[in-house]
């Protein structure tokens, strides 16, 4: 059977593209050929299976009051059942649980990615082999968040409460018993500073091929 590896995230794993003209389809989504999800996929070859779990709007376990069903604690049970069995988890989240109206944070974000990770290491899915996870830091969010319309429903202190989530995710992976990496660099675009551009994604999918078969 082939290694698996299920990827947890929210838009940037979803692939979300903030400018239609860095899409080569003029689109809202990267397509098969720009996501790092599916570029990770083809560079790690046939003996691989990488499975996208990307949500716009996920956060690790803070409900979000605006949209229903956001957190990730709230569906990793039956998400992470369903995708039995699974050899590596990869969870990248933290971008939108920055927002002001969550009202947390850059230390209880991390408690929150603690929770979630916890929990995944609870849930049978597995197979004989000891939970295996991944925590990905997204790349903090760029000032000129603040100058678009999509920073007014963010709110205020997510441009500094990002720049934080790196030290305490590595803390938190320690503490747990997971792998860490800072993604911090991977470019994100210049219309709204928190979604990879098309170089973001095979950024990020150079850095996960180089990192992740040594975890397996």
């Amino acid at each position: 059977m082939k290694k698996h590896i299920l990827c947890l995230g929210d838009s940037n794993t979803h692939g979300y593209c903030a400018d239609p003209a860095d899409c080569a389809d003029g689109g809202i989504r990267f397509n098969e050929d720009e996501r790092w999800t599916c570029l990770l996929q083809k560079t790690l070859g046939e003996d691989y299976l990488v499975t996208e779990e990307g949500l716009s709007g996920r956060t690790t376990v803070f409900p979000d009051p605006l949209h229903e069903s956001m957190d990730a604690l709230g569906c990793a049970y039956a998400l992470l059942k369903s995708h039995e069995v699974i050899d590596l988890l990869i969870i990248m989240l933290g971008t939108n649980d920055v927002k002001e109206r969550l009202g947390v944070n850059a230390s209880c974000i991390a408690i929150g990615m603690e929770r979630l990770v916890r929990k995944a290491q609870s849930v049978d899915c597995w197979g004989d082999h000891a939970p295996n996870i991944l925590i990905v830091c997204p790349p903090p969010i760029g000032k000129g968040m603040e100058l678009n319309a999509c920073g007014l429903p963010m709110g205020r202190g997510c441009i500094e409460k990002s720049e934080e989530l790196a030290s305490f995710y590595e803390k938190t992976a320690e503490l747990v018993g997971a792998h860490f990496m800072d993604a911090r660099g991977c470019e994100f675009n210049q219309i709204d500073c928190m979604h990879l551009t098309r170089r973001g994604h095979a950024q990020l999918a150079e850095r996960l091929a180089k990192l992740v078969p040594g975890l397996l």
